[in-house]
């Protein structure tokens, strides 16, 4: 870390703590994590097939189960999904904050609320930093299948509909798997619109270096908790480029990150309401 770097941080985290001591306390760990921004956006490409039009996808990510989100807070996140009808459903990783979680938990509950996301052309879903490691790889993939969602690690699939296809490929997470792009779109048509669903969001440096044309990411928390003018006080390794929102990289491949549903290291959100991406596919009519 560089000395702006640490002074910009310790700065914040002072700030935070002033800010923390009163009525910001209770707002930042009860009242802003329980919230749920819907973040709507429109992915145009020429690329996209016209049968394609106006199908939605929803985004979320990062529920990190665990002490700070239970059972009960992603019911009601199924719930608020399903109430946007989504045509195709993606989680971005990072179902628990930490694996060991699982050895308590019954895993039941979990495979319910989960099966219950409906959409009918697919549920798909990337591993994140968070999932991987010993007991929590295997069983994450359990849950996830039973649950009917597929696994896109270092793989791709053909989304149809009537005539049309898109690519829809994912890589395996950057800080605990083995990541491979080249495996995943192996065999794929590179003139097809392509999305990839990868956890950390800097690896869209990578991605646009191939024939990709849209990068799903989550993993930053959009910071978390955030302050006017210094803006986000910390984010993980390979979310420090991009952070929150959509970005144009190399005037070629549209990155959007997701700010995901739970918390991670300190129960607080703050200026960062965790939020849902709902995507509307916009095909090139003319």
């Amino acid at each position: 870390m560089n000395r702006r770097a640490f002074l910009k941080r310790a700065a914040g985290f002072t700030m935070t703590l002033i800010g923390l001591s009163g009525g910001t306390f209770f707002y930042s760990r009860e009242i802003e994590p329980a919230s749920l921004h819907i973040q709507k956006e429109n992915i145009t490409s020429d690329n996209i097939p016209t049968t394609f039009h106006k199908k939605k996808i929803i985004q979320f990510s990062d529920t990190h189960l665990g002490f700070n989100y239970s059972i009960e807070n992603l019911e009601k996140l199924a719930n608020q999904i399903n109430k946007r009808n989504p045509d195709i459903i993606l989680f971005t990783g990072d179902l628990v904050d930490n694996p060991k979680y699982l050895k308590a938990q019954e895993h039941k509950p979990i495979i319910e609320v989960l099966s219950s996301l409906n959409a009918p052309l697919g549920k798909y879903w990337i591993y994140g930093n968070h999932d991987h490691g010993g007991y929590g790889t295997e069983t994450i993939l359990d849950i996830m299948e039973a649950a009917d969602f597929t696994l896109l690690q270092n793989s791709h699939v053909e989304i149809s509909s009537e005539q049309d296809t898109f690519i829809l490929a994912g890589i395996d997470d950057l800080m605990l798997g083995k990541p491979d792009l080249d495996a995943a779109l192996q065999q794929a048509n590179p003139e097809l619109f392509t999305v990839l669903l990868a956890h950390e969001p800097d690896f869209a440096d990578e991605a646009v270096k191939y024939p990709v044309d849209v990068q799903l990411s989550g993993h930053s928390h959009g910071g978390q908790v955030r302050l006017p003018i210094i803006g986000h006080l910390y984010t993980p390794l390979y979310a420090e480029k991009y952070v929150r929102g959509k970005y144009l990289i190399d005037n070629q491949l549209q990155l959007f990150v997701n700010a995901g549903i739970g918390t991670t290291r300190v129960p607080y959100r703050l200026f960062c309401k965790p939020e849902i991406h709902e995507y509307t596919l916009q095909a090139n009519l003319s």
